[in-house]
């Protein structure tokens, strides 16, 4: 796996249903390193801290292969890096074989895979379109949060070299399709 793009976001003030509400879900393609830290990635703006950031979720990565699939669903839309709010667009993210607890060295940082992402209805504002949260449910690419074991600056053509695997828990897909039933998805 390699990074494609690194991304970080600005707080944003949105009208949802009549109400005001920030996000950091808008997030942007940078060209110089960015420094993953222990809860967060230094310079992303995160407005809800009860469902992102933190020790177990401080970076997000997702898949380049599966923007594909949903320009197909929104070919209206224009996919820049970073529209699923991932910290980190990746070449070949799989979730199906990504390991809760396996871990990555790559650029300075060393990453360990912990929890899926949950879509929730920002992800429909930033798509501009309620649907793609279903769209998103319905399929495993969720992406992975990652925590950081060790801090660093990664970069734009950085390599995800596997240091630890797990293949004994869940992959990151399993985790997912049982969140998905619990919530009668």
């Amino acid at each position: 796996m390699k990074i494609i793009s690194t991304n970080i976001g600005e707080r944003k003030e949105i009208n949802y249903k009549g109400k005001q509400v920030e996000t950091g879900i808008f997030k942007y393609s940078v060209d110089q390193p960015i420094f993953l830290d222990k809860e967060d990635v230094k310079g992303d703006v995160i407005c809800n801290r009860e469902n992102h950031g933190g020790i177990l979720q401080a970076v997000y990565g997702y898949s380049l292969k599966h923007y594909d699939y949903f320009k197909e669903l929104h070919p209206e839309l224009n996919f820049e890096m970073g529209i699923f709010g991932e910290n980190l667009t990746m070449d070949d993210l799989d979730e199906t074989k990504i390991h809760q607890g396996d871990t990555f060295k790559v650029g300075d940082a060393i990453l360990e895979a912990t929890v899926q992402r949950n879509p929730c209805y920002k992800l429909g504002i930033r798509f501009d379109d309620m649907k793609i949260v279903k769209q998103f449910w319905n399929t495993t690419f969720c992406g992975v949060y990652f925590k950081v074991v060790h801090t660093g600056f990664v970069k734009a053509g950085d390599v995800f070299e596997q240091v630890k695997s797990c293949p004994e828990n869940p992959t990151i897909a399993d985790l997912y399709i049982a969140k998905r039933v619990v919530k009668g998805i």
